[in-house]
Parts: structure tokens; C-alpha cells; sequence
């Protein structure tokens, strides 16, 4: 269980935090360069392969037990009329992922993924950021307690996602803060709303921005995320603390995961980026934090779906170098 009970511990927790292993990185190199293939042949496979292997502390890896963790919250930006759904459709949904009838459940059954939902306190919304700040600190200490502790520690990888109305608008007020520009450079359509939806959109994260002036990364998401950003901000933490490899989700996934990022520089190098969004900004938010997408679909549903389908790849990437036999094993010629 994770001790801090102040954002300044939180960011003392982050800068203890593990780097790779850089005896089973070396390792998994050399195995690399000695498999049945021609060099570079499986292309980013070998890459995502030795870079799961330096996490996990291994050179010939598994990846056997996935966790997928959905965070939930509500937001009282929500009243600025930001999103095309009201915020009753944020617990509506966590009903459905706990009956197993969202995508996010079907990809977890396809592969193999524990999945864990966490509701953050859904009948008492975070504040109207364009007003006050979004949470105390302790709310937002506890959603960050939440997600950290959210986290299996036996899990070889994670996946984290999301789940409340209206948090398309409170990420991009996040990336926006810690990434520069205004309103209009970091909204999109969410959950469908019309060209004057999104100028809505655009106006609120400006308020909000004026209001809030801090940007120290972890008060930025207190003042402009959510509870449900802040437990995803915990959760890969953790992952990183626990030497757990993470794919991130899309948009609103990312938008929390550059809050460390900007705390620590390298506190992500123990993630990739699960797809390309398909809501607008999130190519800019990733080419920020210099991460390349795996998957590019054309999605925008949230729940960590781009996330989840991403196992697949880091799947395949870890059965080949792991399984497959070197060019002595196989009796096979290497030139």
C-alpha cells in the first residue's frame, strides 16, 4: 500500500522511482540479435520486445497476467454544458462494465486481462474548475491513494482507462496547462458535440486557465483534472514502482500521464502508447511527450479499448523473442 498523504510526497514517491534493468536490457539485446530472423526483421516488435524484458527484469520475458483498471468520476464542469451526455451516464456506464456488457470487457476476455473497475465518488462531483479548483488536495490525494493502490502487484503489464462525462474537456485543460497554448489548440467532439460545442469547450478551458495559473504539473491536475485522471496518475506510478511495463489509453489517459511526465522527466519510459486517438489532439499530446502510437483505428471510445487492443502487439512482440529458438538452437546457419 502506498504512503504519502501530500502531493509533495507523491512527488518525492516519483523521483525514488525504479529505472530499467539494465543487466536484463543488455541481456535481452543479445538474445535479440541471435533469433532465427534476419536483424530487424520484426521491426518495432524487437524493439517493444527488449524494452518489456529491461522492465520486467528478465531476458526471455512473459507476459502472462495483464490488468486492466477503469477509473470513474464525474466532474462539475460539466454545468459550463460541455459534453452532449449528462453526467448520470458516467455511473449508467460503471453498471455496464461491472456487468460485462462495455468493449472494454470483451477485449479484457480476449486477452487474458484481469479487470478491475473503481468508481471515485460519483455523487459528489469535483468543482466547476472555471470557478474554484477542481479538488482539495486531499480529494486529489485520495484519487491518486486510489489508483496507486488500484494496481496488482503480480500484474506484468497495465492498462489504464477511463470512464466520466465531460473529462474529454477537463484533459484538454490539463494538456493545455502543461503543454502550451489555449482552448481551441487542445478540444475536440468527446463524447459528439457540434462546432459550437466545441468553442464552448474551448471558452471553458480558457476560463479555467486564466483562473489557475500555477503550472506545477501536480497542481495542475488538482486545480483542472479529475478524480478519475488522478487515479490513473496514481496507477501508473505504481506500475513504474512495481517494475510493471503500461500501455497508455487515448486522449484523456495521456493528458493525465504527461502530469508525471512534467513532475519527473522519464517518469513514462516505462510506457507506451497504445493507439492514435481519434480525438484531434491527442497525435500533438503524444508527439510532446515523444511517444509513438501502436495502433492507429480510429477510435475514440475511451475505457482503455485502445489500450486493451494494444496487448495484442506487446503479446506477439514478447512470444517471439521469447519463444522462438536462436540460430545455434535451431541448427540454422547465421551467415
Amino acid at each position: 500500500m502506498a504512503q504519502f498523504s501530500t502531493l509533495s510526497e507523491f512527488a518525492a514517491l516519483l523521483a525514488a522511482a525504479p529505472d530499467v534493468d539494465a543487466q536484463a536490457l543488455v541481456g535481452a539485446q543479445e538474445r535479440n540479435a541471435q533469433l532465427t530472423k534476419p536483424p530487424g526483421a520484426l521491426g518495432r516488435l524487437e524493439e517493444l520486445a527488449i524494452w518489456y524484458a529491461s522492465w520486467r527484469g528478465a531476458e526471455r520475458p512473459s507476459l502472462d497476467a495483464p490488468q486492466i483498471v477503469i477509473f470513474a468520476g464525474n466532474h462539475g464542469v460539466c454545468a459550463q454544458g460541455v459534453s452532449a451526455f449528462p453526467p448520470e451516464v458516467t455511473e449508467q456506464m460503471v453498471a455496464n462494465f461491472e456487468h460485462g456488457g462495455a468493449a472494454i470487457n470483451q477485449l479484457a476476455k480476449t486477452f487474458g486481462a484481469k479487470m478491475d473497475v473503481h468508481a471515485l465518488e460519483l455523487d459528489r462531483p469535483t468543482a466547476d474548475f472555471t470557478q474554484e479548483p477542481a479538488m482539495s488536495e486531499a480529494d486529489c490525494v485520495a484519487a491518486l491513494l486510489t489508483g496507486w493502490n488500484a494496481v496488482d502487484a503480480s500484474a506484468d503489464l497495465l492498462v489504464t482507462g477511463e470512464m466520466g462525462i465531460g473529462n474529454t474537456t477537463t484533459g484538454a485543460a490539463v494538456a493545455a496547462a502543461l503543454l502550451g497554448g489555449a482552448g481551441a489548440d487542445w478540444v475536440g467532439r468527446g463524447t459528439g458535440v457540434d462546432d459550437a460545442g466545441i468553442a464552448n469547450k474551448a471558452r471553458v478551458v480558457d476560463e479555467g486557465l486564466a483562473l489557475h495559473k500555477s503550472r506545477v504539473p501536480l497542481d495542475v491536475l488538482r486545480c483542472l483534472g479529475g478524480r478519475e485522471l488522478a487515479a490513473m496518475v496514481g496507477a501508473i506510478a505504481a506500475a513504474r514502482a512495481h517494475r510493471i511495463p503500461v500501455i497508455l489509453d487515448g486522449f484523456i489517459c495521456t493528458a493525465a500521464a504527461s502530469v508525471l511526465e512534467k513532475t519527473r522527466a522519464g517518469a513514462l519510459d516505462h510506457c507506451v502508447a497504445g493507439h492514435l486517438s481519434a480525438e484531434g489532439a491527442h497525435g500533438k499530446m503524444l508527439d510532446a511527450l515523444g511517444k509513438k502510437p501502436l495502433l492507429s483505428l480510429g477510435l475514440r471510445l475511451g475505457e482503455g479499448s485502445g489500450g486493451a487492443a494494444a496487448i495484442g502487439v506487446l503479446k506477439a512482440a514478447v512470444a517471439c523473442h521469447s519463444g522462438m529458438a536462436t540460430f545455434a538452437e535451431a541448427g540454422v546457419s547465421d551467415g
